[in-house]
């Protein structure tokens, strides 16, 4: 399994722009844009894929944190990028299942070309980007201490916090600790020099 960590992309950094085919249509539509969700009070984009065990263990607190932001007035996507030909459970399909079986009240975004991923400069999965009302950067970091192999409550407690304080309109949290996951499965020869091995 490997350990891959987010790049830390700049705060402040404006949300890239994007526009892709969503897995989940009860949610969103057949495709989602960013202009869709510019008028929510924050902007929660979440890159994650189907098989990765970091995604995994933190699925259904992701799921259940989510939903009680919505109803605050966070819009949340879910973006997977990875490259299906080598991870057919990340494939359109899967991911549709993956919404249903598992309740997602989001959009569940594919990324083919994997340029958004590089627009975000995204590095792993999960890597969360929350942007504030006015689609600034605000938070980039880790969900919670909870990865596999330790034992740590998987609670959102980290992203939980950031939240609160883009809703209240507080500064950021000042300790951003990076998302730990595996590295988006990068298509031969497009790996962005970001991204680092993984």
């Amino acid at each position: 399994m490997s350990r891959t960590l987010s790049t830390m992309l700049e705060l402040g950094t404006p949300a890239p722009d994007f526009t892709l085919p969503n897995t989940n249509p009860g949610f969103g539509g057949d495709s989602v844009s960013l202009s869709d969700l510019r008028d929510a009070k924050a902007l929660l984009v979440i890159f994650m894929c189907n098989h990765c065990p970091y995604v995994i263990h933190i699925r259904d607190a992701l799921r259940d944190l989510v939903k009680e932001y919505q109803i605050k007035g966070v819009a949340a996507v879910a973006v997977s990028a990875n490259d299906v030909t080598s991870h057919p459970d990340d494939a359109p399909d899967k991911m549709a299942q993956a919404a249903r079986e598992h309740g997602f009240t989001f959009p569940y975004l594919y990324d083919e070309s994997q340029s958004v991923a590089q627009a975000y400069h995204a590095a792993c999965t999960p890597d969360f980007f929350l942007f504030d009302s006015a689609c600034k950067l605000f938070y980039r970091g880790r969900f919670d201490k909870a990865t596999p192999g330790n034992k740590e409550p998987v609670n959102g407690a980290d992203l939980r916090a950031a939240m609160d304080a883009v809703m209240a309109d507080r500064s950021p949290p000042s300790e951003q600790i990076p998302s730990m996951g595996c590295n988006i499965k990068w298509k031969s020869g497009g790996q962005p020099a970001y991204a680092g091995a993984g």
